[in-house]
């Protein structure tokens, strides 16, 4: 008899730092296009996985003398080797006691709407590299085109379905979403990354979290993104869901804003753009980081990509990182007494003063 212990002990043995499972109904209300319910309508459980990130690979950000390491073992290790592996594993466990496991690695940017605004249509994400050049123009783009995609069937909703992955993570007892939108769990704070599986198997479910709050609405995350994307938290711009009787909050931040300064930096932060191509500012093509427009769009971003995507330091099929501010910012505080990261660590992330380019 398949039972939670079974899965979590092989969530473990497969390498998961965490394993928690919630109902299906705990979805009830999403939008049609982001409901994991239409992936499996026979699905009774989510399981979902915590793949920790190691705090040492934001550690060359903070110095700014290392930005290969956050986007290819944060990003492209987990995503693309660590989650699979263990979703492999445990399908296997579900699988073999005569249960479905549809397995759900994190695929990014091939959602039915934009991840960056809601907006139905293909849109560009920072969750992809962006190609800008001939081939693009002439073939499918790697991103987003949702104008070739239907339903299938009556009452269904278009592939590809891309839910809401820190939501689900909450929907399974994980953790909490912090002001910043990101989640925050209580062994890694914002240091994790997640997979799930959906399955018609009834199991024994975990509470939503209900404990101490995670995020110390400190306001760090607002002070430290370089480019100013994160509302203060007395702002009133919030972002209010109500999943399964749990109110998550977080700032309504500019997310097309997010996505120029999370890849670029801007002049302080991008040790890797000489200064002079800040200060031409050739056809102000980057306006938007200079701060002389606040119009942040699609427009805008394709603009600063082709102005500053032959300086990129290697690619690693994802966006290489220049910023991590409120990320670094958000493990500092929590690590301060009090938080759920004290005493983790025998010395802090952050010893100094956070750096910035004289320029």
């Amino acid at each position: 008899m398949l039972t939670s212990e079974m899965i979590k002990a092989a969530a473990k043995a497969a390498g998961a730092d965490a394993c928690g499972i919630g109902p299906m109904t705990r979805f009830n209300g999403a939008p049609d296009e982001m409901n994991p319910q239409f992936l499996f309508p026979e699905a009774k459980s989510v399981i979902g996985f915590v793949l920790r990130i190691p705090r040492g690979v934001q550690r060359g950000i903070e110095e700014g003398t290392q930005f290969y390491q956050y986007p290819s073992m944060a990003y492209g290790g987990i995503n693309e080797i660590f989650a699979p592996a263990v979703l492999y594993q445990v399908g296997k466990v579900i699988e073999d006691e005569g249960y479905e496991a549809f397995v759900y690695r994190n695929t990014g940017a091939r959602g039915v709407v934009s991840d960056m605004d809601g907006s139905p249509g293909n849109t560009l994400s920072p969750e992809e590299q962006i190609e800008v050049n001939e081939n693009a123009k002439t073939s499918t783009a790697h991103h987003r085109s949702v104008q070739f995609t239907r339903p299938a069937r009556k009452g269904g909703v278009a592939p590809d379905l891309q839910f809401q992955f820190r939501l689900a993570a909450v929907a399974c007892g994980l953790g909490e979403i912090g002001w910043s939108k990101m989640l925050l769990t209580p062994q890694f704070g914002p240091l994790q990354r997640v997979a799930f599986i959906f399955t018609d198997a009834e199991l024994e479910y975990d509470e939503m979290y209900h404990g101490k709050p995670l995020c110390r609405k400190c306001g760090a995350c607002v002070r430290e993104c370089p480019g100013g994307c994160i509302p203060a938290i007395n702002s009133g711009k919030t972002i209010t869901v109500n999943l399964d009787g749990k109110i998550c909050e977080w700032g309504d931040i500019d997310m097309w804003r997010c996505y120029a300064f999370y890849t670029h930096a801007g002049r302080y932060y991008n040790p890797f753009v000489p200064k002079e191509v800040w200060d031409k500012n050739e056809n102000h093509d980057l306006d938007l980081m200079e701060g002389l427009t606040n119009v942040a769009n699609e427009h805008e971003i394709m603009k600063i990509y082709t102005a500053l995507q032959k300086y990129f330091p290697s690619w690693v099929g994802y966006n290489m990182a220049k910023c991590g501010g409120c990320i670094r910012a958000c493990v500092s505080m929590l690590e301060k007494k009090g938080g759920c990261m004290e005493n983790r660590f025998h010395e802090p992330l952050r010893t100094k003063k956070a750096w910035k380019l004289d320029r």
